[in-house]
């Protein structure tokens, strides 16, 4: 039986891609078909093969704000999909004892401070260090300062003022996200296919990916295939080998337990992820119940105690066991080979300590779209798409180990030997500019931009030496008044704000239960 199978284009000469198979659901592939569905529906039939039988992974259920771009696209109500999802708001991170017990720093969305001129807020604060009445770095900004109050409302500038508004993301059942995207799909234009898959055949001559063999018996077709089978990489490496780098050596948490627990106690705002004696726990409140998970390796703590660990620190009753995964942080070799590209945990794993990988998915997605060939898949665009996934994945690689790396602590094995660790030359030059200039250069279009490197260096007491020459154009009076008056109007926004919950409850609130 074959499935709607047109394999090698309906014409003479035609190479242009008609059928496009995603393999695997979940967030990824919804996610995929979804974006394809809206970008190329008219051009190409996609089917997504996927089985009921076999379960997604959804370690985290925190975004970036990348994602609202991904929403608007797809022409999502954004209140009517965080009711579906269960959603709240999220304003960034805070990140606990992971420089010294006892010690916390928000990594915050949105900007810091104001520029002045060519010169950086920061270098401006980083002058102020010591006078008398100086504040840290978060009074001058707006998303930490809602944060702190438990605050929250779209806001996208400032009214009356030069200061930037809110940037948020959110916290969701990343499971039912993947099921509304799939209902959002105009109808007939991705068609679901029940099975797994059993066998990939291969074309002979140049070995691209033909077809697909299905459980059933039914053989599934297509000229480009995409791999969202998670971390089995079921066509990407179990047909076209196309091989896996580990960088466990610099991040080498190797496995994680996650939980759900009643809701309860305030919602915040933000996400926390809390440093354990060999790892990190998360939480993540959601409207229904609170997201919970350790990561952590699996050579410093056994399975049973880092279970224990969990539970011990869990603020309400858990519902449940805690659920194993086990995982290699790394990245596939190749993302793209022949006529497969691979996207989610199929295309490589980077711990969720910064909530990166939806939008991993979408950014792959993205750069699919702007390469997108025919079925000849020519070999510089596969080259580019791989060296362009590459530049990402090591820059957010390295932003993550930054987080271990610059720690303090030596109280246990697992951060004495993350202190100690070599890292990548990129990395160690990008801390030691910052040491002694206080400079930070985005390198591309990297994911996290200059206030994202800058709240973690400074978070994980990294502490320049200077500032950049320019800021000492001000005087000392016009220094103190210009930080003053940030900091006036970012406490006169965040006042303005309404509480978080009362925020969700009355935009996108989940509906009460009815009375039995």
């Amino acid at each position: 039986m074959d499935v709607g199978g047109i394999g090698q284009g309906d014409g003479m000469g035609d190479a242009r891609i008609r059928r496009l198979v995603i393999v695997g659901g979940g967030t990824a592939g919804w996610l995929t078909a979804a974006l394809l569905a809206r970008a190329l529906g008219p051009q190409l039939r996609i089917a997504l093969v996927e089985s009921a039988e076999i379960g997604t992974v959804g370690v985290g259920e925190a975004t970036i704000p990348q994602i609202l771009h991904v929403n608007r696209f797809l022409g999502l109500d954004e209140d009517d999909m965080l009711r579906a999802v269960h959603g709240t708001f999220k304003l960034g991170v805070q990140l606990n004892d992971f420089t010294r017990v006892g010690e916390s720093y928000l990594h915050a969305f949105g900007d810091l401070g104001l520029p002045l001129g060519l010169t950086p807020f920061h270098h401006y604060w980083l002058r102020s260090r010591g006078r008398p009445g100086a504040a840290g770095l978060w009074a001058h900004s707006l998303n930490a300062a809602a944060a702190a109050a438990n605050r929250f409302a779209r806001m996208d500038t400032v009214p009356n003022s030069p200061l930037g508004g809110i940037r948020y993301a959110y916290h969701f059942d990343a499971l039912r996200y993947g099921q509304y995207l799939r209902r959002h799909i105009a109808p007939g234009v991705v068609e679901r296919i029940e099975g797994k898959v059993v066998d990939v055949r291969l074309r002979a001559g140049d070995g691209y990916i033909e077809s697909l063999l299905l459980d059933g018996g039914a053989m599934v077709a297509g000229d480009f295939f995409i791999d969202c089978s998670g971390f089995r990489g079921l066509l990407i490496e179990g047909a076209l080998k196309a091989g896996y780098e580990n960088w466990q050596h610099w991040l080498p948490c190797d496995r994680a337990l996650a939980v759900a627990s009643a809701p309860g106690g305030a919602m915040r705002p933000y996400t926390q992820a809390s440093a354990r004696s060999a790892g990190w726990q998360w939480r993540i409140p959601l409207q229904t119940r609170t997201g919970n998970g350790h990561v952590y390796c699996s050579r410093f703590v056994s399975d049973d105690e880092a279970a224990a660990q969990l539970l011990a620190s869990l603020e309400t009753e858990a519902l449940g066991d805690p659920r194993p995964l086990r995982f290699v942080t790394g990245m596939r070799k190749q993302a793209w080979s022949r006529n497969c590209l691979a996207l989610g945990l199929a295309a490589g794993f980077m711990e969720p300590l910064e909530s990166t990988s939806i939008h991993l998915v979408q950014s792959g997605v993205n750069r699919l779209l702007a390469m997108f060939s025919d079925r000849h898949c020519d070999p510089m665009l596969v080259d580019e798409y791989n060296r362009q996934t590459r530049f990402e994945y090591e820059r957010v690689r390295d932003f993550l180990i930054l987080h271990y790396k610059a720690t303090e602590r030596s109280d246990t094995p697992f951060w004495r030997q993350c202190g100690a660790m070599e890292i990548p030359p990129g990395l160690a030059r990008r801390i030691e500019l910052f040491r002694r200039t206080g400079m930070i250069f985005r390198e591309g279009d990297e994911l996290f931009a200059e206030t994202g490197w800058l709240q973690v260096l400074l978070g994980q007491r990294i502490e320049p030496a200077r500032h950049h020459p320019l800021a000492d154009a001000l005087s000392d009076q016009q220094l103190d008044h210009f930080l003053a008056n940030v900091r006036t109007l970012v406490d006169r926004a965040a006042a303005t704000l309404p509480p978080h919950h009362e925020f969700v409850a009355r935009h996108c609130g989940m509906p009460a239960p009815a009375e039995a």
